[in-house]
């Protein structure tokens, strides 16, 4: 008897996208891997994306799924199309972005090939030209095969992105995108992460995130404390893991995501009020785990010291902050 080939669910959550979305569903009817389905939900546009969506349905009804629900979120689209996926993996697509046409088959051919629970690429930062910005590569000197037990370190290494991976869908069992929040992808991948025991990568530049004009002027404000709170909640799902003996990298994790990654968000934030009261809880959060500046100043990410990976501007700022220099600080951001 012939073995059926694995299926893909593909999620896509919409909103407002009409000026990205055909180029975002293009690269992905056309995967040179066809066992696919994939599952655009409308959260509520008000725009045209929604015409789009249907176009594309009629197009290719054999693999367009089309969902419909009031807005509530990209947690809740992206729950949507989590309960009516019938694929054996998972994976996540942006709806401004797009990616190659051999993402999926080659990142399915690892999971196969290693019994990965997780398959990770690479990112690159593109213009609305199609122009590569930025190159972002997600786990360098690591084998293809990554077994958790062995190399723990990328627990506290990668970057939580959702729609650079592929995921088998048995990990989604008893979990879904928490509502209501940002940075939902650090309260839940992390999670996900802790319940495999081997994941896999290709060292390709599979996903293309789009780098809006308008992107960065977006508005960054308390809401940048749910990064914090994400932390606290993968921290009681490390607790509970068959790896809650590796510390150091619990440690690590609390240093990448609960210090730098909020301090990238707090370094836009332009009210002034709002900036000194999210530097104070980030300084209750790093002394109730009980983290050290020389700790963050000597952290190493991928055997690299982080902070002199860093940029010159970015630099400045967390040496800075690290010295108490908030008020010279305002004057850089």
């Amino acid at each position: 008897m012939k073995n059926v080939p694995s299926k893909i669910s593909i999620i896509v959550p919409v909103y407002n996208v009409e000026n990205y979305l055909a180029k975002c569903l293009d690269s992905l009817v056309n995967q040179t891997y066809q066992n696919i389905e994939i599952l655009v939900v409308n959260d509520g546009s008000t725009d045209d994306s929604g015409k789009i969506i249907n176009d594309f349905s009629v197009k290719f009804p054999e693999k367009i799924k089309a969902f419909y629900k009031k807005n509530g979120g990209l947690s809740d689209a992206r729950n949507v199309g989590i309960d009516n996926a019938t694929g054996d993996y998972i994976g996540f697509v942006d709806s401004d972005d797009y990616v190659l046409e051999t993402m999926f088959e080659e990142m399915l051919d690892l999971a196969e090939k290693h019994s990965a629970e997780m398959v990770i690429c690479n990112i690159q930062k593109v213009d609305e030209r199609g122009n590569v910005i930025q190159k972002l590569t997600q786990i360098p000197n690591m084998p293809e095969k990554i077994d958790l037990e062995t190399h723990f370190s990328v627990f506290s290494d990668i970057s939580y992105f959702a729609c650079n991976k592929l995921f088998k869908k048995e990990l989604f069992e008893t979990k879904r995108f928490k509502q209501g929040i940002s940075f939902e992808d650090i309260q839940l991948i992390p999670k996900l992460l802790l319940e495999c025991k081997t994941i896999a990568q290709t060292q390709h530049f599979h996903y293309q995130y789009l780098e809006r004009q308008n992107s960065i002027s977006k508005t960054h404000t308390e809401k940048g404390l749910d990064i914090l709170q994400a932390v606290e909640d993968v921290e009681v799902a490390f607790e509970k893991s068959i790896y809650s003996h590796k510390r150091k990298e619990l440690k690590n994790f609390h240093i990448l995501e609960g210090i730098y990654t909020f301090l990238a968000y707090l370094a836009f934030v332009k009210d002034e009020n709002s900036f000194y009261e999210m530097s104070d809880k980030l300084d209750v959060f790093r002394k109730k785990k009980g983290i050290k500046i020389k700790d963050i100043l000597s952290y190493s990410r991928f055997d690299r010291n982080y902070i002199l990976s860093l940029s010159v501007r970015k630099k400045i700022f967390y040496l800075l902050f690290f010295a108490g220099q908030k008020k010279l600080i305002r004057k850089l951001v």
